[in-house]
């Protein structure tokens, strides 16, 4: 798994609680965070100044031989919810925390379209720009990882996140989700209390199927598990760094778009619009 580089900059979770017990100010950060709107205020103040020193792409961009990324096609998806089912159970991820997020939207003329939403994994992703100990990091194959041992739990990437993809885990569980019976076993270690969490597009199943000889999007067992779920195909995965992929070749026939992609983020996750949707 590729990890960020360890540097003058990098602080463990230890020795930022250290520093902020040092400094008196626990109760300063606490009052901060039970502030929503504060905590934002925060979060945007820094990301200008990471913009001001230099583009975020210089520092995040991915330069691995694969980029992995997935196309919705919201014409074809009919609100089952197989995907969310299927992602909560092989990822033991329980209702109030929901990785792939399921929507009903409309288009500008008022028809009525299905949306879901996992993590977009974002090449410049501000999630990452904000953490304070790199616990939130994009590895060379474009995937946002967590390394929940150094996340301290501030919560300053889910609020930089502009899609809404990640969730806080406020408590230890005992229980299962729920879903593995009919949907899939877990097939990852439950989350620690008091760290962030959000969808890794199955990383587990990508990293231990490329030594196999598995090609992601195409052999199941190295495919998300929201994609190899869906009735209707409305889910595509695969390298968008090779042309001649599905994901790659489904692009380039059809009109795609991405979420806000006016703020740059520049997401891995690509949406074919519905009939009626205005690009």
């Amino acid at each position: 798994m590729n990890k960020p580089p360890t540097g003058d900059k990098f602080i463990t979770r230890r020795e930022f609680i250290t520093m902020l017990t040092g400094l008196g100010a626990s109760l300063g950060v606490a009052a901060v965070l039970s502030d929503l709107d504060s905590l934002n205020d925060f979060i945007q103040q820094e990301l200008a100044i990471d913009l001001r020193e230099g583009p975020l792409e210089e520092k995040h961009h991915t330069k691995g031989k694969h980029r992995w990324g997935m196309v919705i096609d919201l014409g074809k998806c009919i609100g089952c919810k197989y995907c969310v089912y299927a992602c909560q159970a092989v990822n033991d991820v329980p209702d109030d925390m929901r990785w792939n997020v399921y929507l009903l939207d409309e288009t500008e003329s008022g028809e009525i379209f299905h949306m879901t939403r996992p993590c977009l994994h974002c090449q410049d992703a501000p999630c990452v720009a904000v953490c304070p100990v790199q616990a939130t990091y994009v590895r060379d194959d474009g995937i946002v990882m967590m390394d929940y041992d150094v996340c301290i739990g501030c919560r300053y990437c889910q609020v930089a996140c502009p899609y809404g993809a990640r969730s806080f885990n406020w408590g230890k569980r005992t229980a299962a989700s729920g879903y593995q019976e009919a949907w899939g076993s877990a097939e990852v270690e439950r989350r620690p209390r008091g760290v962030a969490e959000k969808c890794t597009f199955c990383v587990h199943r990508i990293d231990r199927g490329i030594p196999l000889g598995l090609t992601p999007g195409i052999d199941r067992a190295a495919t998300p598990a929201c994609v190899n779920i869906c009735p209707v195909k409305a889910r595509v995965f695969g390298d968008l760094n090779d042309p001649n992929s599905p994901i790659s070749q489904v692009i380039a026939s059809h009109p795609t778009f991405r979420l806000r992609e006016e703020l740059g983020t520049e997401p891995n996750v690509y949406y074919i619009p519905p009939e009626g949707m205005v690009l």
